[in-house]
């Protein structure tokens, strides 16, 4: 990872979680880049992820829709931005495929995943425009709903891969 690719997370604008993992990062890369491995543990249950679509390079498109237990459907579409084979991810939803501007941006993602004995150090960073859009996702739940996800993440590495 180069330094200028290394974010410094603004406590008014960002949201960290920051966990040592016992799973190695190259399967936990391979359950982020590839759709059928992703939307088994995507969302917290009893929510789930319907529908996974995955280009990975910057400027293809990273969309999932997920199902609330009523069964409403949320689609989300993003952009990638940076893609580090099993170090780095970054996307966005502030951009379409292709850089094209979204009407409606909330927020970019940053996960790092770096070897830590025979496990990994995950770092997920969700990066807000303004205070208003952190602590909406804040109040949202995301160290609960992100932590949720990746404890089920390593739960299905462990056992399915």
């Amino acid at each position: 990872m180069t330094k200028s690719s290394v974010i410094k997370p603004d406590p008014k604008l960002d949201l960290v979680l920051e966990r040592e993992i016992d799973v190695p990062r190259e399967l936990i890369w391979k359950a982020w880049t590839t759709p059928e491995l992703l939307r088994p543990w995507f969302c917290p249950r009893p929510w789930t992820t319907t529908d996974c679509e995955i280009d990975l390079r910057p400027g293809g498109i990273f969309r999932t829709v997920m199902r609330s237990p009523e069964g409403q459907e949320f689609p989300n579409v993003g952009c990638y931005l940076e893609v580090v084979p099993h170090e780095r991810l970054v996307w966005t939803d502030a951009l379409l495929p292709g850089y094209r501007p979204s009407p409606a941006p909330f927020m970019t993602a940053v996960l790092t995943f770096e070897p830590s004995g025979k496990g990994t150090r995950y770092v997920a960073t969700a990066i807000h425009r303004d205070e208003d859009g952190r602590k909406k996702h804040e109040e949202m739940g995301f160290h609960e709903g992100w932590g949720t996800v990746l404890d089920q993440l390593v739960a299905y590495v462990k056992k399915e891969m």
